[in-house]
């Protein structure tokens, strides 16, 4: 049996899970690279029975998958994966499962990435490297207004944080209710109020059609000069020309981006030369704990899968 494994970039993937369980004739490899194309990944991935993707890092449309006939077990980290054509994997006879993922990571780096953009971490640390002292005025937190773009589980946790550190919390979704509000004792503002009255806007909503370019040129004109935006749910969701524009015009203080339209991100997307942004690369889910429970998980798919028991299934025929 071959089993690829996708998008390792750190080169763990062998080293969180005991993939010593694996029964028979077993050839595993791992991909540390991104392929560039998909006629380099449907060349790469020809002749593998299983393969563990990692998140979204590599789609498979009905295109991918009618040109790797032999593949019957595709696993991909979490529960949830937009870029698996489903519908098409199920007719075609692959069995698509899931892992578990730890629910608080991204809450984690988004309050790291607040705290950053409030005290200029990444210039001061820069400063301090070059031989010198602080060189900013930072902004602190305390009776500031937080603003949560979607208050699911992740804008939730992100919350209860703002207020232990004494801010004022409002949000807004489509969907959202004055009820859902009350639970987490958040005020229910309108989108417009939200973007007005935010120091400190978050994202936190699942990629769709109707959230996509759902923040461009009108929400970001809303915003108050110094305030700042925070992205770790994804790239698309946010216009970058109009970011962008907003940034080097200086209508908003900043913004912090973990997730971008295209990943990973071409060294020369012009984000990487904005002195006014806080840049990361995907890692709001990229923890040892989160990796190990996705891993360890996958290999149990892997296994109930060659007893005929497939678990965590995502598709059906």
């Amino acid at each position: 049996m071959k089993i690829a494994i996708l998008d390792d970039y750190l080169g763990v993937a062998l080293e969180l899970a005991d993939w010593k369980q694996l029964s028979g004739d077993v050839e595993l490899k791992v991909f540390r690279e991104p392929f560039s194309d998909e006629l380099e990944a449907a060349s790469s991935l020809q002749g593998f029975e299983v393969i563990v993707a990692m998140r979204e890092r590599t789609g498979f449309p009905a295109s991918l998958l009618k040109q790797l006939p032999q593949l019957k077990l595709l696993v991909t980290t979490g529960m949830r994966n937009l870029s698996i054509d489903m519908e098409a994997a199920a007719e075609q006879g692959v069995v698509v499962c899931g892992t578990g993922m730890l629910g608080y990571p991204t809450a984690e780096l988004t309050w790291a990435l607040i705290l950053g953009l409030a005290r200029n971490l990444n210039h001061e640390d820069q400063s301090m490297k070059e031989g010198n002292w602080h060189i900013s005025l930072g902004t602190g937190l305390r009776e500031k207004t937080l603003g949560l773009y979607g208050l699911g589980k992740l804008g939730s946790q992100v919350a209860r944080i703002g207020q232990a550190f004494g801010m004022h919390v409002i949000a807004w979704s489509s969907h959202l209710t004055q009820e859902r509000c009350s639970e987490v004792e958040v005020d229910l503002v309108s989108k417009e109020e939200l973007f007005r009255q935010s120091d400190f806007l978050c994202i936190h909503l699942v990629l769709s059609e109707r959230t996509r370019g759902s923040v461009g040129q009108m929400e970001l004109n809303w915003m108050k000069p110094g305030a700042y935006l925070v992205n770790t749910s994804r790239g698309p969701i946010v216009n970058e020309s109009d970011l962008l524009e907003a940034l080097e015009s200086k209508r908003i203080a900043g913004a912090a981006v973990d997730v971008y339209e295209i990943e990973p991100l071409p060294p020369d997307h012009p984000f990487r030369s904005k002195k006014n942004m806080l840049l990361t690369g995907h890692i709001g889910y990229v923890t040892r704990e989160n990796f190990a429970k996705a891993y360890g998980e996958a290999m149990e798919n892997i296994l109930s899968w060659q007893a005929g028991k497939p678990v965590r299934v995502l598709n059906s025929k």
